[in-house]
């Protein structure tokens, strides 16, 4: 069974549009991936669109949303990406902060930065729900 898990910031438009891309595109396997911000911005950040592009993954498709506007309630991950408390609270069974600095009005090498960032995350992420899964599963 996959893990849900919920990517948040503020706006939805950079780092958690990013985490949510490299979930979907890599860990779709494990992994069922949404993203949401406090205060949705309503479009996603062109340089995020760019550098995702970069690595191949397509996040063009997405959107920026609140947290009324998701499809699930129950989460067994919450990732705040450097929010903190400007998020409100979403039940979930586990709750991680990554604290990822906000891109937005920075130039495209910070995106970068950022991007490679959250992709180192994200794959750490993917790796242990995989391991996970094996694990209650008694694969090896």
């Amino acid at each position: 069974m996959k893990k849900r898990i919920l990517f948040v910031c503020i706006e939805n438009s950079c780092r958690s549009q990013i985490a949510e891309g490299f979930a979907r595109s890599f860990g779709g396997h494990v992994l069922e991936a949404y993203s949401a911000g406090s205060r949705p911005s309503g479009k996603i950040n062109p340089y995020a669109t760019k550098v995702m592009w970069e690595e191949k993954v397509d996040i063009f498709s997405q959107k920026s949303k609140g947290f009324g506007d998701l499809p699930v309630k129950n989460f067994d991950y919450v990732i705040s990406l450097g929010c903190k408390d400007k998020c409100p609270f979403v039940p979930a069974k586990k709750h991680i902060e990554w604290d990822i600095p906000d891109p937005k009005g920075k130039g495209i090498e910070f995106f970068r930065t950022v991007r490679d960032t959250i992709k180192e995350k994200v794959l750490k992420l993917i790796f242990e729900a995989a391991e996970a899964d094996k694990r209650k599963t008694g694969d090896k």
